[in-house]
């Protein structure tokens, strides 16, 4: 029994070569049944959107599309629920953060009319 490869001859019709060899031309490598490494995964756009709106200052918005492209990571399998998570995170801060200021503006509003009130 000897090894078809020993002398480089080429492997019987069908088989894959052997290690280290490359495949012979117009052929598909060895390495997976569709050749290659596969698909890479999808992202879901919403999510990146509702990223990049909380961080430029569009804060209940970017909170709303993050909940809801979590929704569609849920059911599509998407990759970005990190993403959304975040774009949900800094949303309802920064929207918090708002809220607040303005009941501290009008707040002070109204303790300094009543200071120049006699």
């Amino acid at each position: 029994m000897t090894d078809p490869n020993i002398n480089n001859q080429p492997p019987a019709g069908g088989q894959a070569p052997a290690y280290g060899q490359a495949p012979a031309y117009g052929q598909q490598p060895a390495y997976g049944a569709q050749g290659g490494y596969g698909q890479p995964a999808k992202w879901n756009v919403l999510a990146i959107v509702s990223f990049v709106g909380s961080l430029i200052g569009f804060s209940l918005i970017a909170a709303i599309l993050g909940f809801v492209s979590l929704s569609q990571i849920k059911k599509t399998g998407e990759q970005g629920k990190g993403l959304a998570i975040a774009a949900v995170i800094i949303g309802l801060l920064a929207t918090l953060g708002w809220i607040l200021l303005i009941v501290g503006i009008v707040i002070a509003a109204a303790n300094s009319a009543s200071i120049y009130s006699y």
